[in-house]
C-alpha cells in the first residue's frame, strides 16, 4: 500500500487539513500504517498536483488560512482501482526475534531487559487501543458500515497486541528458565 491510499481513505472518512490528517495518523490510522508529518505533507502536495485531491482555503482568525483537503474524482478512481488489486500477504521482519535467536551465541539472559521494554511498549499500545475502542465504539451493535470497518481494523490491532504480549511472556519465561536451570 502506498501512503497515498491511506490518505485517500482518511480524507474520504473526513476531509481535513494536513495537521488534522497527521493527527489522525498518530491516533488511529497509525494502528496499521505509519507516516511522519513531513511524509504526509509531501504526499499531499503530490496528490494535489496529480488532481487526486481538492484543496480549499479556510480563513482563520489571527492565524494563516487553513488548507482543507478532500478527495477529487481522480483520487476516488485511483483508490477504487487499488482496492480491486490483489495484495500479497505481508512478511514479518522482527529484529527482536533475530536477537533472541542470536542470543544462543551470547548470554540469552542479557535480553531480559530488552524483552521487558518491548512488552511494556506493546502493553501501552494495547491499552491505547482498548481506550480508543471504548471511546469510539461504545455501542458496537449500532455502527454504520464505515464505523464497522474501522472497528474491525481496530479489533485486529487489539488481537495482534494481545498475541504479541503472550509471545513476549513466553520469551521472558524461557529466558528466565535459561538463567536458572535448576
Amino acid at each position: 500500500m502506498a501512503l497515498e491510499h491511506a490518505i485517500l481513505v482518511s480524507l474520504l472518512e473526513q476531509p481535513g487539513s494536513g495537521y488534522e490528517l497527521a493527527r489522525r495518523f498518530d491516533r488511529s490510522i497509525g494502528q496499521f500504517w505509519t507516516a511522519t508529518h513531513q511524509q504526509i505533507y509531501r504526499v499531499l502536495k503530490r496528490m494535489e498536483r496529480d488532481g487526486w485531491i481538492d484543496v480549499r482555503d479556510v480563513p482563520q482568525e489571527g492565524r494563516p488560512d487553513k488548507k482543507v483537503y478532500s478527495v477529487a474524482a481522480p483520487g476516488r478512481d485511483a483508490l477504487s482501482a487499488w482496492l480491486r488489486e490483489p495484495v500479497e500477504p505481508e512478511s514479518v521482519r522482527h529484529d527482536l526475534a533475530v536477537k533472541i535467536r542470536g542470543s544462543a551465541f551470547d548470554d540469552p539472559t542479557g535480553l531480559i531487559a530488552e524483552v521487558k521494554r518491548h512488552r511494556a511498549a506493546h502493553a501501552d499500545r494495547l491499552a491505547g487501543y482498548l481506550a480508543g475502542e471504548r471511546r469510539d465504539f461504545p455501542d458496537p451493535g449500532a455502527l454504520e458500515v464505515g464505523q464497522e470497518l474501522q472497528h474491525v481494523v481496530l479489533r485486529g490491532g487489539i488481537a495482534y497486541e494481545r498475541m504479541t504480549l503472550a509471545w513476549l511472556d513466553d520469551v521472558l519465561a524461557t529466558l528466565r528458565r535459561l538463567a536458572d536451570p535448576h
